[in-house]
């Protein structure tokens, strides 16, 4: 049986009633599992990496799928510049190595910590992922206080890892 989603509509009248505030919104969002990824990129910007559990698919003709950085983030202007991003999809065991570039690290301690390849793209490739995505941004779309990065496909690789990484409650959980 196929059920009808329910739609809530907030009315702008009403002021900050029927709305979560921030705290309310991060705590909900904390129970919507997501995989784990740590995004790359590499080009006359610079080369970056950051973890992100806001990546999905979008389309697949062309193949493409979203990420979304904040626009405040230390890579934001590198990703920008480059205009290409790889989404490498962690998988069990990848908890240090997903904290690492989700902290204040340097890029140089981040990057030591793995073995690398380039895509065609010339994103960093991290060589024991679940499955990497290389891409070229296709569109931005500002949403708040972050871009939502449209980024076509160009080259995948699957890797041999068959267990996944997930992110819920605030903690990691392996799949």
């Amino acid at each position: 049986m196929q059920t009808s989603p329910v739609a809530t509509t907030v009315d702008p009248s009403a002021g900050s009633q029927g709305v979560p505030d921030k705290v309310e919104f991060r705590n909900a969002m904390a129970r919507l599992g997501a995989a784990v990824n740590i995004i790359t990129t590499d080009g006359p910007g610079g080369r970056a990496g950051f973890t992100a559990s806001a990546v999905c698919s979008v389309s697949d003709e062309p193949p493409s799928l979203l990420v979304c950085l904040n626009r405040s983030a230390s890579v934001y202007e590198t990703f920008k510049r480059n205009g290409v991003l790889c989404v490498n999809v962690l998988g069990a065991g990848h908890q240090a190595i997903s904290s690492l570039f989700g902290g204040k690290t340097a890029m140089d301690e981040r990057f030591a910590s793995a073995s690398w390849s380039s895509g065609p793209s010339g994103s960093p490739i991290l060589q024991d992922a679940s499955v990497s995505f290389d891409c070229r941004l296709s569109q931005i779309t500002e949403v708040g206080t972050h871009d939502v990065l449209i980024c076509e496909v160009i080259s995948l690789s699957t890797g041999e890892q068959a267990q996944s990484l997930i992110y819920f409650n605030r903690q990691y959980h392996e799949l």
